[in-house]
């Protein structure tokens, strides 16, 4: 009850500054301006805003008093200090003759719409809970989407069942926070009001890619297009174009398998570097939970500069040239709202340790409204609210840089080349994106205008990399081809509606555009299905153990797991699975190596030296343990440590500067696997 409550204050509470930002608007209200729009931006802003007061009163509570659940004290003050302010605004506005709601006359709601986005609503809320799910007593979770849940539940179970204040990254203990964090902190948060983890998880994950969704309905109907449309720009989202497909039906088709390969088929099919990661479709939706939230945020921002946008449109007609009247004209740089760039600037700033690549994108987004557009000082005002508060958030959180800035041209293409990049662009989005150019003749100046900012960020997927793994560059050119995908079905709406023989050109379009993303799809349904997901026992004895005993200050060394019972208990592991913190930024080879040198060294006192030196507080050992070729040594652990935990399979070590045991040994029956 108290997470529903959480989530209805929170999105009242963004509904009132959603609305500052839409202004009253009279009797009239203007193109595109929905129910839509309201429902997407209050849910966003709200949860956005309400989380962070959250975080902060228990970060400081957990600081500066002795409470032992801090986090329950911070919902309470912010739950109640929300709830106080809606009702004396309501009651201010009531005096003032004023409705509660600051938006307006809003534009009537479509049964057609309607209908859609339920089915759409539906549609989530089935593959969401299809890829994971609790059931007795057992997380499943499929195997197209485990490996990034593996950091993800373990930083969501270090808040609801952990302290983690000053937050730290479970995988990589007693070091900063270099993850955007925030998304796992509110699903943490829910579940510790009462809402189970996969029903916090999935239904979180659901209204945000819903609520995106629905502002790009808003942005269809802004640009004039129908229900049908909309639902074209989210069957182009779901299924990513791309040649993979047709590539891997000719070459089945020649080999004589080609029904065999269709129907056995379990693997992302690729024939780039990492395609079969599933990098380009909807998967990434699936395991990315926190993308979608960002993507909303962002399409927000971006919603508000289309009012810039549409001005350009208006000093055009106004008999200026481009050239003079959006660069060199009092005009073009004259600030517009300075206040509505100020509030947008300050959204995509908290959204930065939500989704920091939606962030980028967003700003890269508006870089390119920003050209084409008069009132340029209010980008550079929103670009550098966003800018100077994230580094300054940053500095809070990461001990070191934030990013790791470097020129990396040509991404994964090879060779990194203008036709290598070309090539490359085909292979892994078909004609979607080199077409875009071809649809430019058919759409009038704004949707010109926004068509080109969202190619942006797919030119900075080519150009830069501001982490170690270049992998992670793949989410500008998704977050550009989520946009982009309005822009499409709008052409193929026109197809559609220009008679039979345009129709079917249309359908083949389609088709062409959607086949491999249908198909992966598919493999998406097998490889998460039944035989196809990791299995976590959620009532295990070691990780209700790992909770009585252990906090966010204590770390644990462990082996390198991924997602275990060990995991799921959010304990700060000394070095977990190492590609999850050195893909965010942690120095893994140190303590990679330090841990093997702990596990394998046969001197009791080089361990007891090493354990101290790393701030080691516990040590688990698992029966026939390999540290690489090597076989683990638990005599010198026991000879330096005394053991505090047996289980059938598995013990845990207490660091202590004295010999005999700290706590009374227990004992329990169940171990724990990889």
């Amino acid at each position: 009850m108290l997470a529903l409550v959480y989530i209805v204050l929170a999105w009242l509470t963004g509904d009132r500054i959603a609305g500052l930002l839409a202004g009253d608007s009279g009797s009239a209200a203007p193109p595109g301006k929905s129910w839509w729009l309201r429902l997407s931006s209050g849910f966003g802003v709200g949860i956005l805003t309400v989380t962070w007061m959250v975080y902060f009163t228990a970060w400081l509570l957990s600081a500066y008093t002795d409470m032992d659940e801090p986090l329950m004290k911070a919902n309470m003050s912010v739950l109640g200090f929300t709830g106080l302010l809606l009702i004396v605004s309501a009651i201010i506005r009531r005096v003032r003759g004023r409705a509660f709601s600051s938006w307006g006359t809003l534009l009537p709601v479509r049964k057609s719409e309607a209908a859609a986005a339920l089915i759409f609503l539906a549609f989530l809320t089935a593959i969401f809970f299809y890829v994971f799910y609790i059931r007795d007593g057992k997380l499943y979770s499929g195997l197209t989407v485990f490996s990034d849940y593996a950091p993800h539940t373990a930083m969501i179970r270090s808040f609801s069942h952990e302290n983690n204040y000053p937050t730290g990254y479970p995988h990589f203990g007693g070091q900063d926070i270099r993850y955007h964090f925030m998304f796992q902190f509110l699903t943490g948060n829910l579940e510790y009001l009462g809402m189970r983890l996969d029903i916090a998880y999935n239904v979180m994950s659901v209204l945000s890619l819903e609520a995106f969704w629905l502002m790009l309905l808003a942005f269809v109907n802004r640009l004039g297009c129908g229900t049908g449309v909309w639902v074209l720009t989210v069957l182009l989202f779901l299924f990513r174009s791309g040649t993979t497909f047709f590539r891997y039906l000719w070459e089945h088709y020649q080999t004589g398998d080609l029904i065999r390969a269709l129907r056995d088929n379990t693997v992302f099919i690729g024939y780039t570097e990492n395609e079969n990661w599933g990098l380009w479709c909807f998967n990434v939706y699936l395991n990315q939970r926190h993308l979608a939230f960002g993507l909303l945020i962002a399409a927000l921002t971006i919603w508000i500069f289309m009012d810039w946008v549409e001005a350009g449109d208006e000093g055009g007609k106004k008999g200026f040239s481009w050239a003079g009247g959006l660069w060199f004209s009092a005009r073009a740089w004259k600030a517009r709202s300075p206040e509505k760039a100020l509030l947008a600037g300050v959204l995509l700033w908290l959204t930065t340790f939500w989704n920091g690549a939606a962030v980028i994108g967003a700003l890269l987004i508006l870089m390119g409204f920003a050209v084409f557009s008069p009132g340029k000082l209010d980008y550079l005002l929103l670009a550098a609210v966003t800018v100077l508060f994230s580094v300054l958030q940053s500095r809070l959180f990461i001990w070191g840089q934030a990013v790791s800035f470097s020129l990396r041209p040509g991404f994964l293409a090879q060779p990194a080349t203008p036709a290598g990049v070309l090539v490359y662009l085909f292979q892994i989005t078909g004609f979607f994106i080199i077409g875009c150019f071809f649809l430019f003749p058919v759409l009038r100046r704004t949707e010109r205008v926004m068509l080109t900012a969202c190619l942006f960020p797919v030119a900075f997927a080519f150009l830069v990399s501001l982490t170690a793994d270049i992998n992670v560059n793949h989410k500008y050119i998704v977050i550009g081809y989520a946009f982009m995908t309005v822009f499409w079905a709008n052409a193929l709406g026109r197809l559609f509606a220009g008679g039979t023989a345009r129709a079917c050109t249309a359908l083949i379009i389609t088709v062409c555009l959607t086949a491999t993303g249908f198909y992966d799809f598919v493999i998406i349904l097998r490889n998460n299905g039944e035989g196809h997901r990791v299995t976590v026992n959620m009532d295990s004895d070691v990780t209700r153990w790992l909770n009585e005993h252990l906090d966010s200050t204590d770390l644990i060394l462990t082996p390198q797991y991924s997602m275990n019972e060990v995991t799921i208990s959010g304990v700060m592991m000394y070095c977990g699975w190492p590609y999850y913190p050195w893909s965010a930024g942690y120095d893994t080879y140190y303590r990679g190596d330090r841990q093997a040198l702990m596990y394998t060294t046969a001197s009791p006192d080089e361990l007891r030296t090493l354990a101290w030196q790393e701030g080691i507080t516990y040590i688990l050992f698992e029966d026939d343990m390999m540290i690489g070729d090597l076989p683990a040594r638990e005599d010198a652990i026991q000879a330096a440590f005394p053991l505090v935990y047996d289980f059938e399979r598995l013990r845990i070590y207490e660091v202590t500067d004295s010999a005999g045991p700290v706590r009374p040994l227990q004992t329990a029956g169940e171990g724990v696997g990889n």
